[in-house]
Parts: C-alpha cells; sequence; structure tokens
C-alpha cells in the first residue's frame, strides 16, 4: 500500500434507504410467521395505512401484495432453492433472514423484476432490517440465485417424479408432501389432476362479489363496477367477478351490506341448502357455525325471500359480532346469538333447515390463505374430527322429521368430509341417527364435474372456486 492510499479518507458509512414497498411486505410475512397471522387480514390495513400517508399508489399496493403472496405461496420452492445455495442447514437461517431471502428469490425467479433490482433491493431491505453484516450473507446467496431461472432450479433441487412422487410434487408445487399426498387421495385420478389442482392453488384468485337477494342484483353491481371490470358469476346467480385490481368496498352495496365479498363455492353451499326439497313446513332456518356470517347473510336474505326466519349462532364472540354486522339491514327476521353448537341452546326438532359449515383445516383455501399449507399439520385434523363430528349429530338433532341439514367444510380432505358423514350415519362413537342423502348435484344447476353424488366437493382447478364440500342429509325419524 503506498502513502496516498494511506491517505485517502475513508468512506463515508451510507444509512440504508428504506424501501416502503418491500419493507411493508417484510412486515406482513413477519407478523404471519410470529403472530401466526393471515396475510389476507395483515395486508389491507397496512397498505390502507400507506396510502392515506402518500406512502402508496395502486401500483406500489400491488408489487407489495405479489411480494407477500407469491412469497408465501412458493415458500417451499423457495426454501429447497435457498437451502442449496448454503452452506448449513436451513433451519438454523434465523426467520427473518430466511423471509428476505425468500422474497428475494421471489423477485429473481417469479417477477419480471430485473436481475440487478432484485438483488439490490433485497440487500438494501437487509441492510434495514437486518444489519450490514446479515446483508452480505443475504447478498451471497441471492447471487448464487441468480445464475440460474426457476426451471432451472426445480430440476437441481427437487426429486424425480418416477423415484418419488409426492416429494417431487410437492417441491415443484410448494406443499407439504402431506398435503399432496391428502388432496391426491380426495381427488383421485393419476398426476395431471394432481399437478393442475396444485397449480390451481398457487395461482391468484379472483375476487368475488354477492349479491343479496333483495338487497342487490347482479346487474346493479355489474353497473357499478362499469365496462370491463366486472363479469357475470360462472356457477352461482348471485355471483359477480371483480377484474384484477378492483377494490370492493368502494362500491356502494358493499359498504351498505346488501352485497358483499364471497367465494362462488360457498354462494352454491348455500343456495343447495335453501333449495333443498323439504317435506312440511319452511319457517325457521339455523346456521349452526355462522361465523364470520357470508353464508348466513346470503341464507337470510333467501329465507327473508320465503317469510322464513334465520337463527345465526357462532360460538366466538368477536366472530357473532361480524356476523351481526354481515346481517346488519336484512329485511327478514334473524337473530344472532352467541352459543356453542355441540351444547346448543335451542330445542331439538326446532329447525327446517340447517347449515353446520364446520371449522376444518381450510386446506379448500390455500389459494386465499396459502400461508396455512405451511401452518397446518397432519395430527391437527386429530383435533378436528371428534367437533365436526359432534356438530352434525347435533345439526341432524336440530332439525325436524322431513328437515334437512347441509354439512359444509372448507377441505376436501377425505378425514373431514366423507367420512365424518359416514361415521355419524353409522353411529361410529356415537348413536345411529335416522337420516338419508340427499342427491346435492342438482340444487347445483349447470356446474360441471361434480361426480357420483349424492355429496358433492368442488375444486378450484375445475370449478374456479374453493374446494368446498357439501353433504345434504334429510332426517327421517
Amino acid at each position: 500500500m503506498n502513502d496516498q492510499q494511506r491517505r485517502r479518507p475513508a468512506k463515508p458509512h451510507r444509512r440504508p434507504r428504506k424501501d416502503p414497498v418491500r419493507f411493508l411486505a417484510f412486515e406482513t410475512l413477519r407478523a404471519v410467521d410470529e403472530r401466526d397471522a393471515y396475510a389476507n387480514l395483515v395486508l389491507p390495513p397496512l397498505l390502507k395505512k400507506a396510502r392515506a400517508k402518500g406512502d402508496f399508489d395502486n401500483r406500489d399496493a400491488a408489487l407489495a401484495t405479489e411480494l407477500v403472496y407469491g412469497t408465501l405461496r412458493r415458500q417451499g420452492t423457495y426454501d429447497a432453492i435457498v437451502a442449496a445455495c448454503i452452506d448449513r442447514p436451513l433451519r438454523e437461517v434465523d426467520p427473518p433472514v430466511l423471509d428476505v431471502l425468500n422474497m428475494g428469490v421471489h423477485q429473481l425467479l417469479g417477477t419480471r423484476i430485473p436481475t440487478h433490482a432484485a438483488v439490490s433491493a433485497s440487500v438494501e431491505l437487509a441492510r434495514v432490517v437486518l444489519g450490514e453484516g446479515r446483508a452480505k450473507f443475504v447478498n451471497a446467496v441471492l447471487r448464487k440465485v441468480s445464475a440460474d431461472d426457476l426451471d432451472g432450479w426445480v430440476a437441481r433441487v427437487a426429486p424425480p417424479y418416477e423415484e418419488d412422487p409426492e416429494d417431487h410434487l410437492a417441491v415443484v408445487h410448494s406443499h407439504p408432501r402431506w398435503v399432496v399426498s391428502a388432496l391426491w387421495d380426495a381427488l383421485g385420478g393419476g398426476r395431471a389432476g394432481i399437478e393442475d389442482l396444485l397449480e390451481a392453488d398457487n395461482e391468484r384468485p379472483e375476487v368475488t362479489l354477492v349479491a343479496r337477494p333483495g338487497r342487490s342484483t347482479t346487474d346493479e353491481l355489474l353497473t357499478a363496477l362499469g365496462d370491463g371490470n366486472g363479469l357475470p358469476g360462472r356457477w352461482s346467480p348471485y355471483a359477480v367477478r371483480m377484474a384484477e385490481g378492483g377494490e370492493p368496498g368502494a362500491l356502494a352495496a358493499v359498504q351498505e351490506g346488501r352485497a358483499g365479498v364471497q367465494d362462488e363455492g360457498s354462494q352454491l353451499v348455500a343456495a343447495a341448502l335453501a333449495n333443498a326439497p323439504v317435506e312440511g313446513s319452511d319457517n325457521r332456518w339455523l346456521d349452526g357455525c355462522a361465523g364470520p356470517g357470508g353464508k348466513a347473510a346470503l341464507l337470510a336474505a333467501l329465507a327473508a325471500e320465503r317469510g322464513a326466519a334465520l337463527l345465526a349462532a357462532e360460538k366466538q364472540p368477536h366472530r357473532a359480532r361480524l356476523v351481526e354486522r354481515a346481517l346488519a339491514g336484512n329485511p327478514g327476521p334473524y337473530q344472532v346469538i352467541t352459543a356453542d353448537g355441540t351444547r346448543p341452546p335451542w330445542r331439538p326438532g326446532g329447525f327446517d333447515r340447517v347449515l353446520m359449515d364446520v371449522p376444518c383445516s381450510g386446506l379448500g383455501a390455500l389459494r386465499r390463505r396459502p400461508e396455512a399449507r405451511w401452518r397446518r399439520r397432519k395430527e391437527d385434523l386429530e383435533n378436528f374430527a371428534s367437533l365436526q363430528r359432534a356438530l352434525l349429530r347435533e345439526a341432524l338433532k336440530a332439525v325436524r322429521v322431513g328437515g334437512v341439514v347441509g354439512y359444509a367444510t372448507c377441505s376436501p380432505h377425505l378425514a373431514e368430509t366423507r367420512v365424518v358423514v359416514d361415521d355419524v350415519l353409522r353411529g361410529r362413537g356415537g348413536q345411529p341417527v335416522e337420516a338419508e342423502w340427499v342427491d346435492a348435484r342438482p340444487l347445483m344447476p349447470g356446474v360441471p364435474a361434480l361426480g357420483d353424488g349424492p355429496d358433492v366437493q368442488l375444486w378450484p382447478h375445475l370449478h374456479g372456486t374453493d374446494a368446498m364440500y357439501l353433504a345434504l342429509l334429510r332426517r327421517t325419524a
């Protein structure tokens, strides 16, 4: 080193620049990991706050949303890629570091952001939230990742399909192996069907509105959205599909509770129960697990058109308040109560129609809640099993002879669907119930690929809906 080099002053330390878009996305990912929060509940208020401060425009909000959901959906694939680029087990990488890395990998392999911009923005974020030392680690890993594209990396890190089909699909399509196995069992068939389903789970779902009968119409919603910003639903007569980037909360009908955001599969389940034939009276309806209130609001509107009353019960007080909000303004008689459906306050045989949309693993809504696939464990199904059976038994007690019960779950897992219904009808774990199956397929007119019946399983890749399950049962004695 010469004298001139010795005398050269050191470069001044530059403070890292905080990128508000990537910082907000990182905050959301940390909330998902640290607090078991759901991104669809955390992200919207953060975006609203950023917009109110003038930090974000629509383009910024779209990028933040893509970074959050893209990273969560592809977490399994990105974990495998990062693991191939480091010299330690992945479990030894601190979760905040892994969040920055995976978000950087998504920018490199899952978006059109230029390589240099994806790496530099990720390293700058790391300097802000992790510190200089870890930022160097992030830089080194992402430069290794940038040497190949997604297909090239997947070919490297996924085992061959011929050697281990489930593990191959798990890495390629970013689902835990046990979820791949469960979905494959429920779907049946060969490789093409399960790959289509897993790919559909990783697609961004449409925002679907429901026009609540007697309070709004699909024509009103389509007119309010304007040309090119809305399309009629595929299957539900009450559905309108919004164009990407639309804001449902800006519509007057949604603000006033006359319409809402509701997946078309949920609409079909509620409508099928409402239209199932019953013998005798049709005056009292029950939603026994009503929170957060989407199906209850549609049922209440349909009941009001017939002069029937709906009782909506929800065990959790905060969710019962959401139900009250969803039903506010309904023209017909209704009541919302906080009650446990396994220990109901209502008398047996008092209802003509009962919906029991039971708590479940949520494996049918992985498009909307991608983090659920990483949060759930196979053992969780055992915790749901006894509750699901107890709720169905009480639903069948609550309905009168000749009335109909709808058992619904947002899961295609066989242990949460047909197995539950079969066990209850056969008296496994309790007294047998005198009830018969009602074929649900004719009650979803125009919907294809509904299987052999009498129950119905909807699928994201076949119907564009969440994977809702519905069994209809008529009490016979």
